[in-house]
């Protein structure tokens, strides 16, 4: 086979690819976000936030959102189409609401430790994500919602409901990510419940909406050619 012909042959199969396109979007737009909201912004923190300890090692969770949401997304991608439109679809939708609401309601925290009692490898790459990450564009955690949305898919899955102790592992990983951004002091409570009721909102349209459906679609009467 020529190189062309399976090039064409891989982008007739794989031509849900175009759904990445919307980083394109996305990026330069939270960079945007990221370069202009500094000082002036509504702060999101609440008097609970102040009761939460810090702790380093949740970097180790926190940074594995990343693979995490990566490895999911890919398996869709190569394994279940259907399922990699809903994923994308209510990831992107919520990722998209984050930046029309930082966009309008610049927002950040002031929860970050001035000074760390501890001096380890794990402090030091919490200092690396500070200097990469500003503590600004806070509300909804992206970390949590994009976590709960690949869990949603997760269990949405009929191939991956087969593997309990794959699903429990991904839930597992997600919760800890999400209890990581609030140890890290990289988001607020109220973050954090702010993207939970956004991925559950967007579940209603994306995947609920569809359940619904369904029964319905059993019950219509079945047309014979005669």
């Amino acid at each position: 086979m020529k190189w062309k012909d399976k090039f064409t042959e891989l982008t007739k199969k794989y031509k849900h690819a175009w759904v990445f396109l919307y980083i394109l979007v996305y990026m330069p737009w939270f960079m945007f976000l990221e370069q202009h909201v500094t000082t002036e912004y509504h702060v999101i923190q609440t008097t609970f936030d102040e009761y939460i300890p810090f702790i380093e090692y949740f970097i180790i969770p926190y940074l594995l959102w990343f693979v995490f949401i990566a490895v999911v997304m890919l398996y869709f991608f190569f394994t279940d189409v259907d399922g990699f439109y809903k994923l994308a679809k209510i990831m992107f939708t919520g990722m998209t609401i984050f930046l029309i609401i930082s966009t309008i309601f610049p927002n950040g925290q002031d929860l970050r430790p001035m000074v760390f009692e501890r001096d380890n490898i794990f402090v030091d790459m919490v200092r690396m994500v500070y200097r990469m990450d500003t503590c600004t564009n806070v509300f909804p955690s992206l970390h949590v919602f994009n976590s709960v949305c690949a869990c949603i898919a997760i269990h949405e899955s009929k191939a991956l409901k087969k593997h309990r102790t794959v699903c429990q592992a991904a839930y597992l990983l997600a919760g800890l990510i999400i209890l990581a951004t609030m140890f890290l002091k990289q988001h607020s409570v109220l973050d954090v419940m702010a993207a939970s009721f956004m991925a559950y909102a967007l579940y209603q349209f994306v995947y609920a909406k569809e359940r619904r459906r369904a029964p319905k679609l059993v019950k219509l009467p079945v047309v014979q050619n005669k």
